[in-house]
């Protein structure tokens, strides 16, 4: 009971419009009791604690009514009568909202459904007509009790109808809505065709929504960690990367995306369960056993039974199906179809598949036999399709040569193999906002994807997620940091050389001598910075979710500016000090080697002091600045929802008006804030001098090059650009266009988008391709992927 418990008190709490910390502060009760409360974590579960919450958040009679008979479930004491609904109630639907929450539903439902009717267009999945995707009931050790699937009160399950969960994919919504837990398990074998099940449910569902319906959105659960995210706090933050305009807050302080999910809003189809690490899959069960909120669950049929067996528990509350086979009359209906007469003579439409299925009809043959196993999946009928169907000079009568193919799993590979060379030889498709397409050399596209696939394997774990700021984490974190470094060194030698030969008229050899000490200096010190900030920043280098806003140019829902100012401060003020400690080293250094002082204990002392001013100039110079440019900063507007392709493009321009603002704003707030640090430093370490040509000298240098080395080091725009757009490319590992070759890569069918990330089409895909890279380079050590996941032995 403790989770309906906490679902109950997290729906009231987010009716009531409060925070955890508000709702706190009216009832008198600690964070840390509605925390435990919320979560089902408590077992000391009081009448009285829950009526002071309760008093707070001002709940109706029926609601307490509620609250009284789960907390007498949660405690084990005699509730109210078991009939009555209140004993254990279903999932239901979600409360009533108005305003900025209702608003956000809508725009939501509206951006889901126009995003994956774009994606169902991309997979061509209505080409010439959708597959059938059929399924059975699933095993019942898979799924929960029939009683616990339709919620019923204790007692009341002798001789229940079972749930009718009959249906194809053109009745997957309305099957799912007669389930009335609103928990259901999609399970099939790789490639059986559960992602095209997934997009249908979503649209069927958003096409003809219920007045109580949630907003049905599709999150490929692959990513999820259960041991450092819990499941409510991963779906808001994959909400907020995908929808950045769910960023704006709500009157209680908590974000659009999070208000939704509390308020019950949102219908998570996790998609991909098996894509979980094997070793978390045991745990990923147990916490979504530990809510009791409704969701859709797709699986391959083996990793769940595994999950299932290790938790010693099915999905709760869970209905369960599972995907079936294609049969012979589906290929006869579907492939000859696929063959266009323009592209293979005068044969006839589908005479190019006459032979073949003729012998998968007989089914006499060793070869058939072995054809007919791989074509009972959908995506190696869609292989064959596009290599064969749409490619004139290949004849599908060689899938029944048993010398070069005797076995299903060595066509199952033909087939994988021959995908991306065929979609690379066809003409790119064309787009009328990039100009002409690029058409892509086969084996060089080919090697590209290679390296990108196998660098998405870890030792530990792999990811399905090809996120275009992650990309340059395919180096090494000695390369990246070395790359921070000489950019960072870069920026600033070139500042010091632009400031001097332009503003101070500095002879071109003095500023080359001086660039080329304050460069290499700063740039250890931006790196020392970067290589902290990345080891402690969780998300220290991902896609900004926010835009820069003047004044008057509207509002929205905005942060609470001194909250966000003090957290921008002192994240910021130690990075400052370290680099102003850098500077007052490169000045030393310029002058040993300029000016020829020798190195005495006076110049240590010195030294010494300079690097605790010029650490506090720069801190509290930066902290102040970054402080301020977080007032500007507003959540990004409806329009920016985020594909990869807008989401780079919304943080290019948000990074550089940063730079615009940071370069002068930094080189004003360090020469006059410097007169103000060194009048409060003079008392305790004697005279110092800070005239006003060397602080607009010091502060144009390191206002201009400490902008452009945030922008290029400690942002993911930048970090690209450092990385994938120059470093990868210069190495060979990727093309210099690395945005357009992903775009075209998702148009051919390569990839696939799933909000701001792209996947490739299939992880067998995936897979294969990041064995070829590794096959192909010496250098590479294989990586560890799951077993078989074929689905039989090689």
């Amino acid at each position: 009971m403790t989770d309906q418990l906490g679902t109950l008190l997290r729906r009231l709490r987010a009716e009531a419009g409060l925070t955890q910390e508000e709702a706190a502060e009216r009832s008198k009760l600690s964070v840390r009791t509605i925390r435990r409360l919320e979560t089902g974590t408590a077992t000391d579960h009081r009448l009285g604690t829950v009526n002071q919450l309760a008093d707070a958040l001002e709940v109706g009679p029926e609601d307490r009514q509620r609250l009284a008979a789960l907390l007498a479930g949660a405690a084990g004491a005699p509730g109210p009568d078991p009939s009555a609904p209140v004993t254990e109630p279903l999932p239901g639907p979600p409360p009533p909202v108005r305003g900025a929450l209702a608003e956000a539903a809508g725009e939501l439902a509206r951006e889901v459904r126009r995003r994956w009717q774009r994606e169902e267009e991309h997979r061509r999945v209505q080409d010439p007509f959708p597959l059938p995707v059929r399924w059975r009931t699933a095993p019942p050790d898979l799924t929960d009790h029939e009683e616990n699937i339709q919620r019923l009160p204790a007692g009341a399950g002798a001789g229940a109808s079972r749930v009718d969960l009959t249906g194809d994919l053109r009745s997957v919504a309305e099957v799912y809505r007669g389930v009335p837990s609103g928990r259901m398990v999609i399970l099939g074998r790789a490639g059986s065709g559960k992602s095209i099940l997934t997009i249908r449910f979503l649209l069927d569902q958003l096409a003809a929504p219920a007045p109580a319906d949630r907003v049905p959105v599709i999150f490929s659960i692959g990513s999820w960690d259960p041991t450092a995210d819990g499941l409510r706090d991963w779906l808001v933050d994959r909400l907020l990367r995908d929808h950045p305009y769910l960023t704006r807050r709500v009157p209680s302080g908590s974000t659009l995306a999070a208000a939704l999910v509390d308020a019950d809003l949102v219908l998570p189809v996790l998609d991909g369960f098996d894509e979980i690490a094997e070793g978390l899959r045991k745990e990923a069960l147990e916490a979504l056993n530990g809510v009791s909120m409704p969701l859709v669950l797709t699986s391959r049929r083996d990793e769940f039974a595994d999950a299932v067996s290790a938790a010693r528990a099915p999905l709760l509350w869970a209905a369960g199906v599972e995907l079936t086979d294609l049969t012979l009359d589906d290929l006869a209906a579907y492939l000859p179809r696929t063959a266009r007469p323009a592209a293979h003579g005068t044969g006839g439409p589908g005479a190019v598949w006459d032979l073949v299925l003729k012998e998968l009809r007989s089914g006499t043959s060793r070869g058939s036999v072995n054809l007919s196993r791989v074509l009972s999946t959908p995506l190696m009928v869609v292989l064959a399709r596009t290599m064969y169907s749409e490619t004139p000079e290949l004849d599908p009568a060689e899938l029944l040569d048993t010398a070069r193919f005797p076995t299903a799993h060595a066509l199952e590979q033909h087939l994988l193999a021959g995908f991306v060379p065929s979609v690379y030889r066809r003409r790119a498709p064309d787009r009328a906002d990039r100009g002409r397409p690029r058409n892509w050399d086969p084996a060089r596209a080919e090697r590209w994807l290679g390296y990108l696939a196998h660098h998405m394997a870890r030792a530990d774990r792999e990811q399905q997620d090809l996120a275009w700021w992650r990309i340059g984490d395919s180096l090494g974190r000695s390369t990246r940091l070395l790359a921070v470094v000489l950019v960072s060194g870069l920026c600033v030698a070139v500042s010091g050389w632009v400031v001097g030969l332009f503003a101070y008229q500095v002879t071109s050899g003095d500023m080359l001598l001086v660039g080329a000490l304050m460069g290499p200096t700063a740039g250890l010190a931006f790196g020392l910075v970067h290589l902290v900030v990345g080891r402690f920043g969780r998300r220290a280098f991902e896609p900004t979710q926010v835009r820069l806003r003047m004044p008057g140019a509207g509002n929205g829902i905005g942060r609470r500016p001194l909250r966000t100012f003090a957290a921008r401060f002192t994240t910021v003020l130690l990075g400052g000090f370290v680099i102003g400690v850098g500077c007052a080293c490169a000045l030393t250094l310029d002058r040993v080697f300029f000016i020829e002082l020798p190195v005495t204990a006076e110049l240590v002392e010195g030294t010494l002091i300079n690097m605790l001013a010029f650490g506090l100039i720069f801190g509290s110079s930066a902290g102040l600045v970054f402080g301020l440019l977080a007032a500007l900063e507003a959540p990004l507007d409806i329009a920016s929802a985020a594909t990869p392709g807008s989401l780079l493009s919304s943080n290019r321009a948000t990074v550089r008006r940063q730079t615009l603002v940071l370069a002068p704003l930094l080189t004003l707030t360090v020469a006059f804030g410097g007169r103000i640090v060194v009048s409060l430093l003079q008392p305790l370490v004697g005279p110092l001098n800070w005239g006003l040509d060397d602080g607009l000298f010091i502060g144009a240098v390191g206002g201009l090059g400490g902008a452009l080395s945030y922008a290029l080091s400690f942002t993911a725009w930048g970090q690209w650009v450092t990385l994938s757009r120059i470093w990868l490319p210069l190495t060979g590992r990727l093309p210099w266009d690395t945005a357009a070759f992903l775009e075209d890569a998702y148009r051919r069918g390569v990839l696939r988008q799933t909000g701001a990330v792209y996947q490739f089409r299939h992880i067998r895909l995936q897979h294969h391709l990041g064995q070829l890279f590794r096959r192909s380079e010496a250098g590479y050590a294989p990586a560890t992927l799951r077993r078989n996941v074929e689905g039989w032995a090689d």
